[in-house]
């Protein structure tokens, strides 16, 4: 059984917890250890940490910043498979897919090892007579980042290497579901020289977050999590007056034009609706399928499905169970509420072997046809392995689909007219966009989020929206009467 308790202050915290939450395996449904759940006291001891910490390493020049970056990556690349076996043995995804996790992460901390590029302000000479005025960026000071449960890794180095790079020290309250990647990180941070204190994990669950929403050190929060929390989030961080960036919820549609390679929409569907049994942010729920192709691409997403192997992602199976016995509990629901509602159910994901033990929280892939936009089967965000068709018989009435749905986070249209594609991306209501591209989550030096329901606030996450968000603005205007220099060094000058 391994406990899991808060990191503060560059080691494991040390005191006695009030609460502790159950650690599952969800292969196996057995309790595999305890994590510390924190009060207020334990989150305001963390946030006293990193403003102690904050004044040093905001000062720390942006050479010493970018080479704590460039340790971290190495330190992590190394030890990605350990990483990868903790995520799978928390919250079920396969191997294959923990790692891809991990190495998407990695992007982003290697786009923040170029913050001394990325923090370059501007200067205008002679803005008035013998007046220069200049533009630069300064960190916040403490921030906090609350992630979720289905990205353990991934979703914290959004955040964490940008508001690290950009001198601001952070507190981590990660999903407790699943809290063992945030202290392994956090381990390697301080490996690479993080001064203690500058990173911060408090576990806990509701009492944590608002204690860090209230907190009055606290000057921005990043949230990932679902729509209504989002909101939650969003909505007292900034009534408290701090900068708040919430990403919340989706329901994303793949629009399926009758020109497409069907092969090729058959395999994408497979993969972003299926992977990680669906538990993704980005995941495809909804087949838009404009006639007549609906019936030949059902037939070839129905043949693939059966040869998928469900089971123990360390058995190299090809999608893991879900997290929890209650979401799975939750996730099924829905399959007699789509019959109860009309939806054909093509596949039935309670009906297939598992290569795994019986008391994993186990749901097969699962298809439907027929799917309105009234059904709950699209309404909700299911946030499982369920992929419903919606048949369409225009391009217009797909677009009408789409831009109507109250969220906006990602959608992909499949097609091989140029134009179309083209059209498409500047009519859909969506923050980002796939052309023949199932899951279109951007490289690290592009920003990821949604619009609408999708985001709450200002800026999406990492690229150049991130480093904005986790700095705030300055313009100096300055004259220089009497400009003067002395001594003598014939020493080749160095950074310091």
């Amino acid at each position: 059984m391994t406990h899991t308790t808060h990191w503060i202050d560059g080691r494991p915290w040390v005191g006695t917890g009030e609460r502790a939450g159950e650690v599952f395996d969800p292969a196996t449904g057995q309790v595999t250890g305890h994590v510390d759940l924190a009060s207020p006291a334990e989150v305001d001891e963390a946030v006293a940490s990193a403003a102690n910490a904050w004044r040093a390493w905001r000062d720390a020049s942006l050479t010493k910043r970018a080479q704590v970056l460039f340790s971290f990556r190495e330190l992590l690349n190394s030890r990605k498979e350990e990483l990868a076996a903790i995520i799978t043995a928390e919250h079920g995804k396969v191997l294959a897919d923990a790692l891809g996790e991990v190495i998407r992460g990695l992007e982003v901390v290697e786009f923040a090892c170029g913050i001394p590029h990325l923090l370059k302000g501007g200067f205008s000479e002679n803005v008035s007579t013998r007046v220069d005025s200049h533009s630069i960026r300064q960190p916040l000071g403490v921030v906090a980042v609350i992630s979720p449960f289905n990205f353990p890794a991934m979703v914290p180095m959004w955040f964490l290497p940008v508001a690290i790079a950009a001198g601001n020290a952070v507190v981590l309250k990660p999903s407790e579901k699943n809290p063992g990647a945030a202290n392994f990180m956090a381990a390697l941070w301080s490996e690479a020289g993080l001064p203690d204190g500058v990173l911060n994990v408090v576990h806990g669950d509701k009492v944590a977050v608002d204690r860090l929403l209230e907190h009055p050190d606290v000057k921005a929060v990043s949230f990932v999590g679902s729509t209504p929390i989002a909101k939650y989030v969003y909505e007292q961080g900034t009534r408290a007056g701090k900068r708040v960036q919430a990403l919340g919820g989706a329901k994303n549609h793949m629009v399926v034009l009758p020109d497409a390679d069907l092969d090729l929409v058959a395999d994408a569907a497979i993969n972003a609706g299926f992977g990680s049994a669906g538990e993704r942010c980005m995941a495809i729920s909804a087949l838009v399928v404009i006639e007549p192709v609906a019936d030949e691409l059902i037939a070839k997403i129905t043949e693939r499905m059966a040869r998928l192997r469900i089971g123990d992602g360390r058995r190299g199976c090809d999608m893991g169970p879900l997290v929890t016995r209650a979401h799975r509990d939750r996730v099924a629901s829905y399959l007699d509420a789509g019959v109860e509602a009309g939806a054909e159910l093509v596949v039935d994901g309670r009906k297939q072997d598992i290569d795994g033990d019986e008391r994993g929280f186990w749901l097969g892939p699962t298809l439907f046809d027929r799917v309105t936009t009234e059904m709950s089967l699209y309404t909700d965000e299911i946030f499982g392995p369920v992929l419903s068709v919606l048949r369409v018989p225009t391009y217009e009435a797909a677009l009408e689909l789409v831009n109507s749905n109250p969220y906006g986070n990602g959608t992909a249209i499949f097609t091989n007219d140029g134009g179309a594609a083209r059209r498409f991306q500047n009519e859909v209501e969506v923050g980002m966009v796939g052309i023949n591209v199932p899951i279109p989550v951007p490289m690290a030096y592009y920003s990821f989020g949604g619009w609408k329901q999708s985001l709450f606030g200002d800026s999406h996450a990492h690229g150049a929206e991130g480093v904005h968000f986790f700095t705030r603005g300055k313009v100096v205007t300055s004259r220089w009467l009497d400009p003067s220099h002395g001594g003598i060094n014939l020493g080749f000058p160095t950074q310091d």
